[in-house]
């Protein structure tokens, strides 16, 4: 299968300025220019559900589009949710992309989150707090991630959310 090459003058505003968000956009679009701009999400910092989720990654897409010159707008919300089959509290994680009228969404790998972080959350904390304060470290979310805490490294945050990046971005690049 022949995959389009992406033009190397293509633009991508990215929005956010976390490092492992950025990365994930410049693996699936290695040849593209990148700019990174912080913006509001518009949804609140530990995002509950699959929709609070993919609206913040489209207000993080929209909101970089319109703030640039950029071609497209690429955005990235972390999120969890709660499941009923399989049951449990769940990592999730979404990317959009937009060039001005159309937009797509891309999800990544979900993941059960342990007993004890799921009740921590449920009482209103925010999953990358409880990882810092479970590994005694600072900003495992720019850097490994619950997704990668939780597969034992075998999974990193930027590979994840590459995937939803890419799942976003496919309809864009085969029309």
């Amino acid at each position: 299968m022949n995959h389009p090459v992406v033009p190397s003058h293509m633009h991508v505003a990215i929005g956010s300025t976390n490092p492992v968000k950025v990365n994930a956009v410049e693996r699936v679009l290695p040849d593209a220019r990148t700019t990174s701009v912080a913006v509001d999400s518009g949804v609140s910092d530990q995002p509950w559900g699959r929709a609070e989720t993919v609206r913040g990654a489209r207000n993080r897409a929209v909101r970089a589009l319109a703030a640039t010159d950029a071609d497209y707008g690429a955005g990235i919300e972390g999120g969890v949710a709660e499941r009923e089959v399989p049951g449990g509290l769940w990592l999730v994680m979404w990317a959009a992309v937009t060039d001005g009228t159309d937009i797509h969404l891309g999800a990544g790998p979900s993941i059960r989150l342990p007993g004890p972080v799921a009740r921590r959350l449920r009482d209103g904390e925010e999953l990358g707090q409880i990882l810092d304060d479970e590994l005694g470290r600072e900003a495992v979310g720019k850097q490994e991630g619950a997704i990668g805490v939780y597969t034992d490294g075998r999974l990193g945050r930027a590979d994840a959310l590459a995937d939803a990046v890419a799942c976003a971005f496919g309809p864009f690049l085969r029309s």
